[in-house]
């Protein structure tokens, strides 16, 4: 059964490495493989040497560490807080909302949240009507906003369907050990503190140590569909440059190198989690 899967993971993600070689050539689509000029490392040696890439570089860490962190902490805390729901129906009722902005797509979701942030939008009009605003302010034009906008935004499109692994991790904790501490006297934040949280360990690491081999990985959709000119400072990523320069520009050769450096920090960041982790003898993927 996992001969289709072994396959594909072949073809669309490995035999395609060969075209990592155009980062060492002058690549030029209407020549053939053999006529290419090679540059060696010119491509790599302009991107250290482009004062916007390391701007770039900058902004695909943060906004990845704020998705990270924020993606983390809200989907486990809203995965405690369902666990401890009595009433079924109020609980599945929560779940499916929580769950269907996961199913809308980028372009819906840009749309609604510029609405909701625009003049007249639903933000600039509470906030004036208690006093936190004196006029309408520009959310989306003003780039010292925009980290916060897309964490905000990456939380209430993604929070739900982040909680489905942990809600699956919870049930295979044995409940004997909350009846004997509901017999010993915890309350409910105690029983979570000291049972759901330590349950629910192993998996965090794991998921802790995957998603830090996407540490390069803020996204795409989100950051171009609401990024701007007046934004570009703090929303452009990695994406959006080897967009820039691969499609934009027609310099694949550039646009392969960023995508080459951004493997291989990845690949980094993944090795040396699952190393910590196995020295502090948590759990890892290998």
């Amino acid at each position: 059964m996992s001969v289709p899967f072994l396959l594909w993971l072949f073809i669309f993600k490995y035999v395609p490495l060969w075209g990592w070689l155009t980062a060492f050539q002058n690549y030029k689509p209407y020549k053939k493989f053999s006529e290419q000029e090679w540059i060696g490392f010119d491509q790599f040696n302009f991107l250290f040497t482009d004062e916007s890439f390391y701007r770039i570089l900058r902004n695909t860490f943060v906004m990845s560490s704020i998705k990270l962190v924020l993606g983390f902490v809200t989907a486990i805390v809203l995965a405690l807080l369902l666990n401890e729901l009595r009433n079924i129906f109020f609980k599945r009722v929560v779940q499916t909302i929580s769950y269907l902005p996961h199913f809308i797509s980028w372009v819906v979701a840009a749309s609604i949240v510029t609405t909701v942030l625009s003049n007249e939008g639903i933000i600039n009009v509470l906030l004036m009507k208690i006093g936190v605003l004196d006029s309408p302010i520009l959310w989306l034009a003003k780039g010292e906003y925009f980290w916060g906008i897309l964490g905000g935004t990456e939380v209430w499109k993604d929070v739900g369907w982040n909680t489905i692994i942990y809600l699956a991790a919870i049930t295979t904790i044995d409940p004997s050990q909350y009846e004997a501490a509901e017999i010993d006297g915890a309350n409910r934040l105690q029983r979570m503190w000291s049972i759901t949280l330590p349950g629910l360990k192993p998996v965090i690491v794991v998921l802790l140590i995957m998603n830090l081999g996407y540490i390069l990985e803020a996204g795409f959709e989100p950051q171009y569909l609401l990024g701007n000119g007046m934004t570009s400072d703090y929303s452009d990523n990695l994406e959006i440059f080897v967009l820039k320069y691969g499609i934009e520009e027609s310099n694949f050769s550039l646009a392969t190198a960023a995508g080459m450096f951004k493997t291989v920090v990845s690949c980094v960041f993944l090795i040396s989690a699952n190393s910590i982790a196995k020295k502090l003898g948590e759990s890892r993927l290998y």
